[in-house]
Order: structure tokens, then C-alpha cells, then sequence
């Protein structure tokens, strides 16, 4: 029997898996670094927390993550032409004795079964609006393209500066990268302003990775973004991790396996409600299963980890997954 690493690898290269991959199982999260302590990590009922780039969260009940607060007050950037008066960038240099802990805590994953993943988020599309709010920032992208080029060249280097650090010390072979690129019916840029703006920077944080011994970049983007499909794959991206059914996920499969894998087939708002049940989730576990292949396709729910908003849910669908995969 395969490994569960060894049975993605089989999955995504069009090789001989033994079974279909279970949801986030061959990835396990080394969680954690020096940078915690600057990012205080939200649960839920928690308002107004301060991160590191001088960004306001709250997370609320009955939501699946902590989401920026953008009223006047709390807004980063107030004036898109003075960003650098509002932005304070975090430093990604830190010790080796404050590494040490989650060194030790890496090094006892077990990567013959595991990929040993490092999450890394928001990405730098979702930086942007982040700091400035959604509107703003998309209206940004058209009326003031020198600005937001300036914010998105930083963040590059500063995810480069921290891909670094991550690969010295954690050494990941997977990269749980996130960064929302779209709704569920449209992304958010037009494919040629979104390669204008995030092609060559993404080519470059994720080449960095994959010549630093990371192995897999799962990029999660619980969106529409089929049309984006032809720069993912020039990005370097191995696995898009939660592609909405609004993609047509069977003709993703027959068109671009092979050269991508999608990680997906659930989509949350069609389970993940207090009125869940499992019959609901066997349905829409089986529909999936059907819709997908044996090879570069592996059933998921939409969200970004092992997680669902409502207790259970996620565990519901890995129960049937193994299910399926004991009868096959």
C-alpha cells in the first residue's frame, strides 16, 4: 500500500494510485514560526486583533476565518499615493533560538508518509485589499497602476525574504499557499490584468520554492479562476486547492491534467451549514468522486485546510471518501 505522500505523487503525475487521495491527509502543517508572536492567531469571537502589517481582523461566529476590518478607522492605507507613510512591513529575520522550537517540532514529521507543509497566507493579491479594503483595491489596479506595481513589487520581496527563512529552517516539501484570486462565478482581475500584475511575482516565490526542496505548491483559491488555468500552470502551481464546481472541474481535468492537479469537488456553501447532515454529504461526496478521475484530481472540500466552518462537516466527508475507497 502507498504512502499517503507517495499516492499524491502517483495521483498528480498520472502514475498508479492505489486509492483516491483523502481530502488535506499526506499534508501535514508544520505550524508555527518566530513570525506567531507578531500574527496572533484568531479563534473565533475575537475583534479586533492587530497583526503585523498594522491590519485590524475579526472573526466572528459562524464564519470560516478571521477577515480584515476596513471601516475608516481601521483601514491601513488612507491614501493609495502615500502607502509607505501607512504600511509597516514585518521583518522575517529572526534567531536561530527563536527558530529552534519549531525546527525540532518540523523534524519529527514523518516525510516518507507526509509532505512536511508550511501554510503560507494571505498571498499578495489578498495582501492588497488586506491593507487598503476590496473596492479600493480594485479600483486601485486601474487608476492608480504605478501605486499598486510599487505594493505588489514589495510584497514580493518580502514573501521572497520569508520563503527564505521558511526553507532554511523548516524545510518544507509543500507549500500551502493562499491567496483568493476570484468569487465563485468571476475572478476578480481580467486574465490580462492579473498577469500584468501577479504572473512574474508568483513565478518567482514559487520558483524559489521549488529549487529549495519543496516538492509541491498547493495554491488555494476557493473561486472561480478556470480562466486564469493558463498562468497557474506558468506560475509553477502543482495543485489548485479549492476550485468551485462553477469551473466544470471535469473539463479542467481533461484539458490541463497533467500539467496541474485540482484539489477539490465540495464546495462548502453546498454542506457547510448548521442543518448538515450526512446523507446531504454522502450525496455530494459521491458527485464529486463521479465528476473527478482517477488521476490529477483529488476530493476536497473548497476551504483552505482541514476544516469546516460547523463541527463534523469535515470529518463527514473524509469518513465517506474512505468509505468509497474501502469499496473500491
Amino acid at each position: 500500500m502507498l504512502t499517503k505522500r507517495q499516492n499524491v505523487l502517483e495521483t498528480i503525475h498520472g502514475g498508479n494510485p492505489d486509492r483516491y487521495v483523502n481530502q488535506f491527509e499526506a499534508f501535514k502543517m508544520a505550524m508555527g514560526s518566530p513570525m506567531s508572536k507578531l500574527n496572533p492567531r484568531l479563534k473565533k469571537g475575537d475583534m479586533l486583533v492587530k497583526n503585523a502589517w498594522g491590519v485590524y481582523k475579526s472573526f466572528p461566529e459562524n464564519v470560516p476565518g478571521a477577515f480584515p476590518v476596513h471601516d475608516a478607522e481601521h483601514v491601513v492605507i488612507k491614501d493609495i499615493t502615500r502607502w509607505r507613510e501607512y504600511v509597516t512591513i514585518p521583518p522575517t529575520k529572526f534567531s536561530d533560538e527563536e527558530w529552534a522550537p519549531f525546527e525540532q517540532r518540523a523534524a519529527e514529521i514523518d516525510t516518507n508518509e507526509y509532505f512536511r507543509t508550511c501554510l503560507v497566507g494571505p498571498g499578495i493579491f489578498e495582501q492588497c485589499h488586506y491593507l487598503m479594503e476590496m473596492q479600493n483595491c480594485l479600483l486601485n489596479f486601474y487608476v492608480e497602476p504605478e501605486c499598486m506595481h510599487e505594493i505588489v513589487d514589495m510584497l514580493t520581496e518580502w514573501e521572497l525574504s520569508w520563503a527564505e527563512e521558511l526553507c532554511k529552517h523548516i524545510k518544507p516539501t509543500a507549500i500551502l499557499h493562499h491567496d483568493d484570486w476570484g468569487s465563485r462565478t468571476s475572478s476578480f482581475l481580467s486574465p490580462e490584468m492579473f498577469a500584468e500584475y501577479f504572473l512574474e511575482p508568483y513565478k518567482k516565490i514559487y520558483g524559489y520554492y521549488h529549487s529549495h526542496g519543496v516538492e509541491l505548491i498547493v495554491h488555494h483559491s476557493d473561486s472561480y479562476g478556470a480562466n486564469l488555468l493558463p498562468y497557474m500552470v506558468e506560475m509553477g502551481i502543482d495543485i489548485w486547492q479549492g476550485c468551485m464546481r462553477a469551473n466544470n472541474i471535469p473539463k479542467m481535468i481533461k484539458e490541463w491534467g497533467g500539467k496541474i492537479s485540482f484539489m477539490c469537488g465540495i464546495d462548502n456553501q453546498d454542506i457547510d451549514d448548521p442543518n448538515w447532515n450526512e446523507e446531504r454529504v454522502r450525496a455530494i461526496v459521491e458527485q464529486a468522486i463521479r465528476e473527478g478521475s482517477r488521476h490529477y484530481f483529488i476530493p476536497c472540500m473548497a476551504a483552505g485546510g482541514a476544516m469546516s466552518t460547523y463541527p463534523g462537516v469535515y470529518e463527514a466527508v473524509s469518513k465517506e471518501i474512505a468509505r468509497i475507497n474501502s469499496e473500491l
